[in-house]
Parts: structure tokens; sequence; C-alpha cells
């Protein structure tokens, strides 16, 4: 097996490890930084649960190598609230039943984060080309749709 360092900030921490080549970023991230709020769902790229922000823009983290990560700033759901203090996304999903199981929503919750960064006001349009790539077996996505839309301040 080769091994490589890589070197990434997640959520502002500096996370630095020797790791198979092979190892995927998601693996990075749950099992060496400790950070288990992004899910692997279909290791394929298709589900959206493993999605997070590399450099500021979503990625699916099972379709990359942790080393194509080194150098990067990574984004996970940890870094947008806690427990006690949600986001105003987070809090959105809350109040708009956007989410039951939860395993899909945190891939949801960074591509809507992502696009709300860059379009505070965004379409319903844009919204839906954001989160078209995520799947959801039990909400639906008008919740999901009406919480993103209510964090764009856009109201139901």
């Amino acid at each position: 097996m080769t091994h490589a360092l890589v070197r990434t900030h997640i959520n502002g921490t500096e996370v630095a490890r020797t790791v198979e080549v092979r190892r995927t970023l998601v693996d990075f991230i749950r099992e060496d930084a400790g950070l288990t709020g992004t899910h692997v769902g279909c290791e394929h790229g298709v589900c959206g649960a493993c999605t997070v922000l590399l450099d500021g823009q979503p990625v699916r983290s099972c379709l990359l190598f942790a080393v194509q990560a080194d150098g990067s700033q990574v984004t996970t759901v940890e870094a947008l609230g806690t427990p006690e203090t949600l986001s105003p996304l987070q809090q959105a999903f809350v109040e708009h039943h956007g989410l039951q199981c939860g395993f899909c929503t945190p891939g949801f919750l960074m591509s809507a984060h992502a696009l709300l960064r860059d379009d505070a006001h965004a379409s319903d349009e844009a919204i839906r080309d954001a989160l078209g790539g995520h799947l959801c077996r039990c909400t639906g996505y008008q919740s999901i749709l009406e919480a993103v839309r209510a964090a764009a301040g856009r109201g139901t």
C-alpha cells in the first residue's frame, strides 16, 4: 500500500494524517477527523449524502480521495451550527419539516448553504438546480424546497 501525508483544514482546524492514497475524503473526514455528520450513502456520488464544501464548492466526498483535498479547506455540516444553536438554514429545515430520518440532511444542508451564501435570495429554479443531485427517501422534496425558500428569506 502507498501512503501519503494529507494536511487539510476541516471547519477551520488543521487535520494532518498519513493515510492510504486510496482513502476517500468522506472516510478521512469521518474516521481520521472524527466528524461523523457527513454521511456515507451510495458511495457512487448519486445520493448526495456525503456532500461537503471543498474550498467553498459543494463536492461529493465519496468521489474524491483525501489526497485530492491536501492543502484545501473542507467545510462539513458540523460548521453550520450546534445542537443548542442551529443555523438559520438548519432551523428552517426543522420548522418546515425538511427532514425525517435525517440521513440525507447533511448533504442537502451543505448544498443549500453554498447556494444561499452566493445568492441569499435564490429563486425556486436555483434551489431546485442546487439540490437536484440529492436523494431523499422519506421527507419529500416539497418540504425541503420550502425550508430552503424560508432560509432565503422568501417565506413559504
